[in-house]
């Protein structure tokens, strides 16, 4: 014979499970939570680039851009922008304008900005 399951025993039962799937429901809800978060930032950081590339693309240039190729902004005393294929180092002549940064195209059309020396 089965022992007596009685009334107490199922309410502790159903209060244990309600406890579980309460924990386990909260946990992954928080998981999709901290995606959701991480999803938005990835947004913001593909808008932002997509802007700077769309602005990049704007910049004065007296030469065409080609994928692979590293273009050097510079910043004239007016505030205007243009790009350059000189680097800084390669200025026989202290230049007047100020090196803002420098950029490869990739193959998308995309801007990665290069890290200063």
């Amino acid at each position: 014979m089965a022992p007596a399951f009685g009334l107490v025993d199922a309410a502790a039962e159903i209060e244990k499970a309600d406890q579980i799937i309460a924990t386990m429901t909260t946990g992954k809800l928080e998981l999709i939570a901290k995606q959701m978060r991480a999803l938005r930032e990835e947004a913001e950081r593909v808008l932002t680039a997509a802007k700077r590339d769309a602005d990049l693309h704007r910049v004065k240039c007296n030469f065409e851009k080609q994928p692979g190729g590293v273009y050097h902004l510079y910043r004239r005393a007016n505030g205007e922008l243009y790009f350059s294929l000189m680097a800084p180092d390669e200025w026989t002549t202290r230049p007047a304008q100020e090196h803002v940064a420098s950029y490869r195209m990739e193959a998308d059309r995309s801007f990665t900005p290069l890290e200063r020396k």
